[in-house]
């Protein structure tokens, strides 16, 4: 292992917030007859916001972390620090420091 593979964390990706709603919260609200509009109704956000988050292709805010705690009842640092691992473990792989200087 390498000094990058220890400061990096785990090799395995980390879950976008999204992804935990679109294959598990969601379906086993679906057979609770809960849709995917309701759920946005009860977040007090639009339909396609939530589908963006769903998809990927938002990340899950400050706000919208307090949104989905109180809804689900697991409290906003759940949610936002599932976003925060998720950028996190892209950022240790994807940004180029090797020309940075470090503190001695």
């Amino acid at each position: 292992m390498t000094e990058y593979e220890r400061e990096a964390g785990p090799a395995f990706e980390a879950m976008h917030p999204g992804e935990l709603l679109r294959e598990i919260v969601l379906p086993a609200l679906k057979d609770q007859g809960i849709n995917q509009s309701a759920v946005a109704d009860m977040l007090g956000v639009s339909r396609q916001s939530l589908s963006d988050i769903i998809h990927e292709k938002r990340s899950i805010t400050a706000e919208m972390a307090v949104r989905l705690g109180t809804v689900f009842r697991n409290g906003p640092r759940f949610w936002i620090n599932l976003q925060t691992s998720f950028d996190l473990w892209h950022a240790e792989r994807n940004v180029d420091t090797s020309a940075l200087k470090r503190v001695a």
